[in-house]
C-alpha cells in the first residue's frame, strides 16, 4: 500500500477510507536524469551560492528556470515529451508553434523551439497529411462587429468520409465567430431536416440558447423553405454567402481544412473509426491558439484553458501566409514524396478513400530535366509510369530512423490516378423498407481488407461489374 502511495483512515463512525494520489512519473524521470548531468549539478552549486539568480532549485531538488523544469540533455527522455505533445489523441499533430507554447509553459531545455520545429517536419504524418497553405486573392468582406459568444454563427458539413460503424459518413461543423469555439458534429448524408434540426437544438441551442444570425454556404439543406421557417421561429436570419469560393463563412472553411487534417491524422495513426475520435479532436481545437483572438477557443469561452495531461496553457498561432510564391529547387540524390490524384472515377471508402495519403514515396531524384521538372528512381511495381515530374507534384521527404515505409496501398493508373475496383462478392442480403425491398451484395474492394467490404446496391453492381456474378 505505501508503494502505491495510498492514504489510510477511519471516519467518525469508524469506516476505513483510501485516498489515491496521481503523480505523473515523468516528472520523476526529469528529477532522475537532472541528478546525472553534469551541467545541471554546476548551476545548483552556483545556485547555492548565490552566483546565478535565473535559476531555482525547489525542495525536492529539481532544478527550475523561472517555473518550468529544466530538461537535461537526455535524448530519450526529450523525445518522449515531444511525442505526448504531439502524437497522442489530446494533441492530434497540431504544430510545432503550438506545441512550443504548450511545452514552454512547464519545460525548458537550449535550443527546444528549434528542437521541437525540427521533431514536426520529421513527422512522416504530418508530412504526408498536412496541406501546403497559399495567401488567398481578393479583399475580405467583414461582417458586423460581433458582441456576445454564440450569438453569430458559421457552419458547414464535411461529407464522403469513410463509412463508421455507426453508420456516420460526414461531420457538421458549427463554430461561434467571437470565440472561434467549434463543434464537430457526426452526421450521415441522408439525414433529413426534421432530423438536423433536433441535432441543433440538442447540441447547440441546449448549450448556447437561440443565435441572432448563421452564415452559410448557399446549399440545399440551408435554402430549404424548412429550415429558413425554422431559424425564423427562433428569431434567426441566414446570411448566405455569394461566391463560390465564400469570404464570408471563411471561418468555417478553415475550420474545416484542420478538422481534415485531424482526420487523416487519426486514420493514419490510430486505425479506429473516425468517430470515435471526434470528441477529442474538438477538444484538440478549442485547446488550441487562435491568432484572430490571441488566446484559444476555450480560454475566450471559459476565462482560462482547459486541463490536460500535461497541463497545457496558451499557445500561439504560427503564421501561414506568403507573399509570394516560392522558388522551390532540389539536388539530384535528394529524396521527395510524390502527389497522389484519388479522385478519377468512382472511389470506395474503407479506412483510406478520402482520408487516404496526400503523398506516397519517398523517392530519390536521379535526375533534374528542365528548370522544374525532376526524374525519380520509381520502384518496379511503378515502372509503366512516366519517371518525370513537375515540380508542383513534389514535396521534400525529412527523414528519420523511425520511419517504417508501408506497401504502396493503391494500384496507380498511367496518368497517376487509381480507381477502387472490386475483387469479389462476400454476401447477399434484401433491405427491406416500408414500400419496397432492396438486394444488396457485400462487396470486397482492391486494397482493403475484408473488415472494409462494403453493402453495396446488386443491380448497381450487376450493371458495372457482371463479372462477379459469373
Amino acid at each position: 500500500m505505501r508503494k502505491l502511495r495510498v492514504g489510510l483512515d477511519t471516519d467518525n463512525q469508524g469506516a476505513l477510507l483510501a485516498t489515491l494520489r496521481i503523480k505523473p512519473v515523468l516528472v520523476e524521470r526529469i528529477l532522475a536524469a537532472q541528478s546525472q548531468d553534469p551541467l545541471i549539478c554546476t548551476l545548483r552549486v552556483e545556485v547555492a551560492n548565490g552566483d546565478r539568480t535565473n535559476c531555482s532549485v525547489r525542495n525536492d531538488g529539481a532544478l527550475m528556470i523561472g517555473n518550468r523544469f529544466y530538461v537535461p540533455n537526455d535524448e530519450s527522455l526529450k523525445r518522449e515529451i515531444l511525442e505526448e505533445a504531439h502524437e497522442t489523441v489530446f494533441a492530434m499533430h497540431l504544430g510545432s508553434t503550438k506545441m512550443y507554447h504548450t511545452l514552454r509553459e512547464h519545460y525548458w531545455w537550449p535550443f527546444m523551439k528549434k528542437e521541437i520545429a525540427e521533431y514536426v517536419r520529421r513527422c512522416l504524418i504530418c508530412q504526408q497529411v498536412k496541406a501546403e497553405r497559399q495567401k488567398p486573392s481578393g479583399l475580405l468582406q467583414p461582417l458586423p462587429i460581433l458582441e456576445w459568444e454564440w450569438e453569430r454563427i458559421t457552419m458547414n458539413f464535411v461529407f464522403k468520409l469513410p463509412r463508421t460503424q455507426s453508420k456516420h459518413d460526414g461531420v457538421w461543423v458549427i463554430v461561434d465567430r467571437l470565440t472561434k469555439s467549434a463543434h464537430f458534429l457526426p452526421v450521415r448524408a441522408n439525414y433529413s431536416l426534421n432530423k438536423l434540426a433536433k441535432i441543433f437544438i440538442d447540441e447547440i441551442v441546449r448549450l448556447h440558447g437561440v443565435l441572432v444570425s448563421i452564415v452559410s454556404n448557399r446549399v440545399p439543406r440551408f435554402a430549404s423553405r424548412f429550415w429558413t421557417k425554422l431559424n425564423e421561429a427562433f428569431g434567426t436570419q441566414l446570411q448566405f454567402s455569394t461566391a463560390f469560393h465564400p469570404q464570408t463563412d471563411g471561418q468555417s472553411e478553415r475550420t474545416i481544412q484542420t478538422l481534415e487534417d485531424m482526420l487523416r491524422a487519426c486514420a493514419l495513426q490510430f486505425r479506429d473509426d473516425w468517430d470515435e475520435k471526434l470528441p477529442l479532436m474538438e477538444f484538440a481545437y478549442n485547446n488550441s491558439y487562435q491568432v484572430s483572438i490571441g488566446m484559444s477557443p476555450f480560454d475566450a469561452l471559459y476565462g482560462k484553458q482547459c486541463r490536460t495531461p500535461f497541463y497545457w496553457d496558451e499557445d500561439r498561432q504560427k503564421s501561414y501566409a506568403d507573399n509570394r510564391r516560392k522558388d522551390l529547387q532540389f539536388e539530384v540524390g535528394d529524396w521527395v514524396v510524390l502527389k497522389l490524384s484519388p479522385w478519377k472515377g468512382v472511389v470506395r471508402f474503407g479506412k483510406r478513400g478520402k482520408l487516404s495519403p496526400r503523398y506516397i514515396g519517398p523517392y530519390e531524384i536521379i535526375e533534374r530535366v528542365g528548370p522544374v521538372a525532376y526524374r525519380l528512381a520509381l520502384p518496379a511495381d511503378l515502372a509503366r509510369l512516366h519517371d518525370v515530374f513537375h515540380i508542383s507534384m513534389l514535396r521534400k521527404y525529412i527523414s528519420d530512423p523511425s520511419h517504417v515505409q508501408e506497401e504502396q496501398p493503391v494500384e496507380l493508373e498511367d496518368d497517376f490516378t487509381y480507381v477502387e475496383q472490386p475483387v469479389q462478392i462476400l454476401d447477399w442480403k434484401t433491405q427491406v423498407l416500408q414500400s419496397r425491398e432492396i438486394p444488396l451484395v457485400k462487396v470486397l474492394w482492391r486494397s482493403h481488407t475484408v473488415e472494409e467490404a462494403t453493402w453495396e446496391p446488386e443491380d448497381q453492381m450487376r450493371e458495372q461489374y457482371l463479372h462477379l456474378f459469373e
